[in-house]
């Protein structure tokens, strides 16, 4: 799998190795594993994600993640959409480290990309139940990925 990380978010920095480290571990789960193509991950604002939110799901609010699915007549294996204010804002309520809020947004949106749903209970519960599998699993890497800003 090739990975494509654009950072459009300048406060957030280097975020392509700490992406690099949780990618390779979700991909190396054989049963969460994405088809082979570029994956494309791109770290946004709220404002970014309400645009892409409006546009493409008549949905004019931010959120926290939006997914693009694999075409793999075109050798993509999906894109994800993050939105790091989100991120921020809901590590902070929850007081939790934000790499690990914007971990769990990269799981989510993985999630999507291998066909998961979240709109019904049944489908959320399934779904929670999997990002839980995938933080376990990134939780036992011998450093959690670290996603920082700029003078942090």
């Amino acid at each position: 799998m090739e990975l494509a990380v654009s950072n459009c978010y300048p406060a957030l920095r280097e975020p392509q190795g700490p992406t690099e480290s949780l990618i390779h571990c979700l991909q190396s789960l054989p049963e969460y594993a994405l088809p082979p193509g570029e994956l494309s991950i791109v770290f946004v604002d709220d404002p970014a994600i309400a645009t892409i939110h409006a546009q493409f799901m008549d949905d004019p609010s931010p959120t926290d993640v939006i997914t693009f699915p694999p075409a793999p007549e075109m050798q993509s294996a999906g894109e994800i959409i993050v939105s790091v204010d989100h991120a921020r804002a809901r590590a902070a309520e929850l007081n939790i480290p934000f790499a690990r809020e914007l971990a769990l947004y990269l799981a989510h949106g993985w999630l999507h990309l291998l066909g998961y749903d979240d709109r019904n209970e049944p489908d959320r519960k399934k779904m929670r139940a999997a990002e839980n599998t995938l933080l376990n699993a990134l939780d036992q890497l011998p450093q959690f990925p670290d996603f920082q800003f700029e003078g942090s």
